[in-house]
């Protein structure tokens, strides 16, 4: 059997309460996490939350990497899926961790999409 996609879910405590809060910084932080995976940016979408915290996603040709941030928490909940086998997603997970000022994070991988070793089927058209 083999998976269409992994999803990895990253949680970054203790983070640089500032940068938590830093749209301009966190687009930059995940499109260059984008790339040093090997992964193809099409466009992305963030948002600043009043007082603070912000949500955003870069959206890749293999899917997308989202993060929402807790500025006072100083936690950053991160999702990293992709699909092929092109991207190495795990490449990510320390850059992101430096950016955000932090040595305390935690990662689960996910399979998804698991199908049968069988031709995939067109769909009708």
């Amino acid at each position: 059997m083999n998976a269409l996609g992994r999803h990895l879910l990253l949680e970054y405590k203790d983070c640089n309460e500032e940068v938590l809060d830093g749209v301009d910084f966190l687009q930059h932080c995940l499109n260059d996490a984008a790339v040093a995976c090997g992964a193809t940016v099409v466009g992305q979408s963030f948002y600043h939350f009043s007082p603070y915290g912000v949500s955003g996603v870069v959206n890749i040709a293999e899917s997308h990497i989202s993060i929402h941030t807790w500025p006072e928490y100083k936690y950053a909940a991160v999702d990293i899926f992709t699909c092929g086998d092109r991207v190495e997603p795990e490449k990510a997970i320390a850059l992101i961790a430096e950016r955000l000022g932090t040595d305390n994070y935690s990662a689960i991988e996910l399979r998804r999409g698991i199908v049968m070793d069988t031709p995939a089927r067109r769909m009708p058209k």
